[in-house]
């Protein structure tokens, strides 16, 4: 059994194809003596090969023509199938590890060998069975089959690349058109900051020069009243009443202590540029007191009924909620609906920082914090510890908070006018940073409103 097995093992040695290592297919002899597929031999010749070389020795055909079909070799592969057929029906493996029997078939369906008893198992029965050389057979045909489709996308692909360098027609040039993009947002925002800093310059200058006339006004008022107390009484008597009248006027007009007004200057994108750093802000359940509620989804707070406000002093009536999360860099934003809420205050703790005000530290501080609070028809907006301390008319509905780590800077966003509120002269963290909440204090007499995180 051993020598029948050598002798085939030999017999297929040589009527084996160099090229593909499978049986001789329409098998063509060259002049040195080597023997190939006729369709291995065309390919190899098409991929690179000269023409009548000879793909095992390099040596060239002396004859220009395509080898003949070699009939012997053809007939001496088809015993040697059989014989291979024979032997694999009689060796001892493969075999099937279940019946130990000889695998006689294949199927296509599980993809896998089966002998006569697995054929005969239910879950086979309807299954489409082939016989091992038939199976191998049909598979060798379509790995040729997707041989030929991967040799021709090949070459395809290789005749493109051998054409990169060869423009025949336009091309679109994405990466200068998003730079030009780019540029054109950056003119835009140049002209837009040009105009929103010329307003704001107009605006001072319009507040100069209205204080500037109202001096020279009173500077007119004060000669005026100075000539007519010299003047003799008939003429003093005579133009007393109108003199008066006008003086009351102009006093009425003298600008009292000034309380700086918050202006909305929008700035265009600067949310949507925001939201790349948006972040899911929890408050820590922890937080909830007898002065603050926590919602169940810890997103939203309110003022609890223990809060009160009456005889306590203006720092005694902030009670704090903190959230969950804490950042020891990279940039973090996220949005607080305070529209319920007349009072509030919210920013971030971080323990061991300083703060820098004209390079110079000046302050340590636990807390930096936007502040809003209601006095009689307007609200005031105040920074801790900085010294923001402006008015507004109309409350501010939802406020965005931007923290940048490494420079450590915190921005406040009047998010729907998308204009700035206030930014935090720059701090020197040390240690983790946690956004702070406080949703009141609530104004007496009233029902408290919801802080919500977005």
């Amino acid at each position: 059994m051993a020598a029948d097995m050598d002798t085939v093992q030999k017999l297929q040695n040589e009527i084996a194809c160099i090229i593909c290592q499978n049986y001789f297919s329409q098998s063509v002899t060259m002049d040195c003596g080597h023997c190939f597929c006729l369709e291995c031999l065309s390919k190899s010749w098409r991929v690179g090969s000269i023409p009548s070389s000879c793909p095992k020795c390099k040596e060239i055909s002396q004859i220009r023509k395509f080898p003949a079909f070699n009939g012997r070799l053809e007939k001496l592969t088809d015993i040697d199938k059989k014989l291979s057929f024979h032997s694999l029906k009689s060796s001892e493996e493969p075999r099937c590890p279940t019946h130990k029997e000889v695998f006689q078939y294949f199927c296509e369906e599980d993809q896998i060998l089966l002998c006569l008893a697995c054929c005969q198992m239910p879950e086979h029965e309807s299954h489409k069975l082939s016989p091992i050389e038939e199976a191998s057979h049909n598979y060798r045909k379509k790995l040729q089959k997707m041989l030929s489709h991967v040799e021709k996308a090949f070459e395809e692909t290789k005749k493109l690349h051998s054409q990169k360098g060869e423009v025949k027609r336009p091309f679109v040039d994405w990466g200068q058109m998003i730079a030009g993009e780019y540029h054109r947002l950056y003119s835009f925002l140049m002209e837009e900051r040009s105009q929103c800093l010329k307003r704001l310059k107009e605006e001072q200058k319009s507040r100069e020069d209205s204080i500037t006339r109202h001096i020279q006004t009173l500077q007119e008022t004060m000669l005026e009243l100075q000539e007519s107390s010299q003047k003799p009484q008939l003429d003093l008597l005579q133009d007393l009443r109108e003199l008066l009248k006008r003086s009351a006027s102009v006093l009425s007009q003298t600008p009292k202590a000034v309380i700086p007004e918050l202006r909305e200057y929008p700035i265009g994108g600067i949310i949507d540029i925001f939201n790349k750093f948006k972040v899911d802000i929890r408050v820590h359940p922890d937080s909830e007191s007898s002065y603050v509620t926590i919602s169940e989804d810890l997103k939203s707070m309110r003022a609890a009924e223990g809060w009160q406000v009456e005889n306590q002093s203006e720092e005694s009536v902030y009670h704090y909620a903190f959230a969950e999360q804490t950042f020891t860099s990279g940039r973090h934003y996220w949005e607080v609906d305070v529209s319920q809420v007349p009072q509030w205050a919210l920013g971030i703790y971080s323990s061991h920082s300083k703060t820098r005000r004209r390079k110079t530290p000046t302050s340590c501080a636990s807390m930096f914090l936007l502040r809003c609070v209601k006095k009689e028809d307007h609200y005031m907006f105040q920074s801790y510890p900085e010294l923001l301390n402006h008015r507004k008319k109309d409350p501010i509905p939802r406020v965005g908070v931007y923290l940048e780590y490494s420079t450590g800077t915190v921005f406040f966003y009047n998010v729907l006018q998308r204009s700035l509120i206030y930014r935090v002269y720059p701090i020197l963290f040390k240690e983790s940073v946690r956004p702070v909440f406080c949703p009141g204090p609530p104004l007496p007499g009233t029902k408290a409103g919801t802080m919500t995180i977005f």
